[in-house]
């Protein structure tokens, strides 16, 4: 038994030592295609997690977020500004070159792009109230008109687009009136004039104004001639009164510079005026 022991101590000395491990490899924390003074700001911030050398990468890449924001505004309305676009990406460059490895080998562009459009995507969604499916069925009806414009040439019945979505006419008027009530368009908005010229005007301008004005109610002219007999009833300045506010627009103080009285007197007038005008057509009816 002692000389199996000896034996066995014996070939454990003759054994090979086994090869030390070697140290780890060393940390990349450049990443490829990059000059020299932009390689040495990744290697201070990744080393060190330095805030200056964080803003001047930030600073860098600045105008990568500027571009996708440019791509991604091109599917936008008008109304969305593309400065709040390059806002939403900032986030998502600075959580790219927060969780970006160089030692992966690839380069930070690559890698940058699609956080930062998933950022501007994912804002652009928990600001948007309208639920997606109403959004998606506004994408599709928009793609099958614009499918049956080109190919036929002109604007496509109610038929002809039910055909192309593959519903009923109730579903498509069902999916218009859907579309619809969540539809938002900005006044300034500029849109197409319709006249051969291709002059375009803003979204309001458009607008018919159905402001009040003063012959509001009158149904007949047989009323706007008692209204105007009644006028002609009042005292001279309360004609000019009445006159000037409510056929010309000016204001009670304007009035008072014209008639050389204060904007209180010229408030005075004003009842007096209405409330006789009010009284004889009250007597007509």
């Amino acid at each position: 038994m002692a000389t199996a022991k000896k034996v066995a101590v014996k070939t454990a000395e003759r054994a090979p030592k086994a090869p030390a491990k070697s140290p780890s490899s060393k940390t990349v924390t450049i990443p490829p295609a990059v000059d020299d003074e932009l390689g040495l700001r990744w290697d201070t911030f990744k080393r060190t997690d330095d805030r200056d050398a964080r803003e001047k990468l930030i600073l860098h890449y600045a105008p990568l977020v500027k571009y996708v924001a440019s791509r991604v505004a091109t599917g936008l309305p008008s109304s969305v500004d593309q400065h709040d676009l390059v806002s939403y990406g900032m986030f998502g460059l600075i959580d790219a070159l927060e969780k970006f490895e160089p030692g992966r080998g690839n380069k930070f562009e690559t890698y940058a792009v699609p956080r930062i459009k998933g950022a501007i995507i994912d804002e652009l969604r928990a600001m948007d109230w309208v639920p997606r499916s109403i959004r998606f069925k506004a994408r599709e009806l928009e793609k099958a008109q614009a499918d049956l414009e080109a190919m036929l040439k002109r604007q496509p019945s109610e038929e002809e687009l039910a055909d192309r979505l593959g519903m009923s006419r109730q579903e498509l008027h069902s999916m218009v009136s859907q579309i619809s009530f969540v539809s938002v368009l900005a006044l300034d908005e500029v849109v197409s004039s319709g006249s051969d010229r291709g002059d375009q005007v803003a979204l309001i301008d458009t607008i018919a104004d159905k402001g009040l004005d003063p012959t509001w109610g009158l149904e007949s002219q047989e009323t706007r001639g008692l209204l105007a007999a009644a006028i002609n009833s009042l005292s001279e300045r309360e004609k000019i009164v009445v006159t000037l506010y409510y056929f010309e627009g000016l204001t009670l103080a304007e009035i008072g510079e014209i008639l050389g009285v204060t904007e209180s007197r010229v408030c005075q007038i004003h009842t007096k005026a209405v409330g006789g005008l009010r009284g004889q057509l009250t007597e007509v009816d």
